[in-house]
């Protein structure tokens, strides 16, 4: 008997895409595949296939030691609570103990180099579950996934309208890769029925600065696109004064901080040694989402 694979945000961005992948690039049966939405109806054409789909509230503790039951393998993709401190961590933390209660092999979407000292708000929310996890003792899969190359249609298309593309990531280089290669790699590993515990760094296949970036959108774009290296505190102020709250505002700062350290600069073959495919170029990308970038 096949292992039975439960998606939690499967109605998100990636789940989705995961979803997608254990169906029909991996031939996973619907009927052993159980995906997790605070909205099941979301999921009825799954469902009318023959998946499984519950109701997942990661606020409501309790209800996850339902919703999990049965499943042999769990994907935790880690949630979009980033507005309230330590709100995200406690939901991850809920799901994990509702995980190794289940005795399933926990599978979780971390970050590139979560450990202390990394910038990025939210870094020590990934951190904090991926202890957990291991503290569990159950068998695990940890996805440390690169910077979504689809993240750089929020600030490229306004670049571009201003001409001027301002950050703080100095010369720090950054490996961004597709939601569609994350998720066909994770998909292809949630499948393999492997039992062993394992940390995979899902990168692009290049590491690009700021500079670099905005040289191919500008290819793309028809429109030269200079950057403006500024101070942390001068890229908040100059956030801040177009209308971003502070709280966001220092989220996105802390990005670049981030990438000037130099933490999302690895690149590694995972992704094309779990799925047999390599990873989309960013040129590649930026052509593809061209009317995006102009609009």
């Amino acid at each position: 008997m096949s292992e039975t694979i439960l998606v939690t945000g499967a109605t998100g961005q990636l789940g989705q895409r995961v979803v997608h992948h254990l169906l029909e690039t991996q031939g996973v049966a619907p009927e052993s595949l159980i995906l997790l939405s605070r909205d099941p109806g979301k999921l009825s054409d799954l469902s009318a296939r023959g998946v499984q789909a519950r109701i997942g509230d990661f606020d409501d503790a309790a209800s996850l030691g339902q919703a999990f039951d049965g499943a042999d393998r769990i994907l935790i993709i880690s949630t979009d609570a980033v507005g309230e401190p330590g709100k995200r961590l406690r939901q991850h933390l809920a799901a994990v103990s509702a995980a190794a209660t289940a005795g399933a092999h926990i599978a979780y979407t971390s970050m590139l180099a979560p450990e202390p000292g990394n910038p990025v708000l939210f870094a020590p929310d990934h951190y904090g579950t991926e202890q957990a996890i291991k503290e569990t003792g159950r068998p695990y899969t940890i996805f440390r996934n690169g910077w979504y190359q689809e993240n750089l249609l929020m600030t490229l298309p306004q670049a571009i309208k201003m001409g001027t593309l301002y950050t703080s990531a100095g010369e720090g280089r950054t490996s961004h890769i597709a939601r569609k290669d994350l998720a066909r790699a994770i998909a292809t590993s949630l499948a393999s029925g492997s039992t062993e515990s394992i940390t995979y760094q899902l990168t692009g296949p290049e590491a690009l600065t700021t500079t670099d970036v905005a040289a191919l959108a500008g290819e793309v774009a028809g429109k030269q696109i200079p950057v403006v290296n500024l101070t942390d505190e001068q890229l908040l102020e100059g956030i801040k004064a177009a209308g971003v709250p502070e709280g966001f505002a220092r989220l996105l700062v802390s990005f670049d901080a981030n990438a000037r350290t130099g933490s999302n600069s690895l690149v590694t073959d995972d992704v094309a040694t779990l799925s047999g495919q390599q990873p989309l170029p960013l040129r590649a990308f930026l052509e593809s989402s061209k009317a995006a970038l102009i609009a």
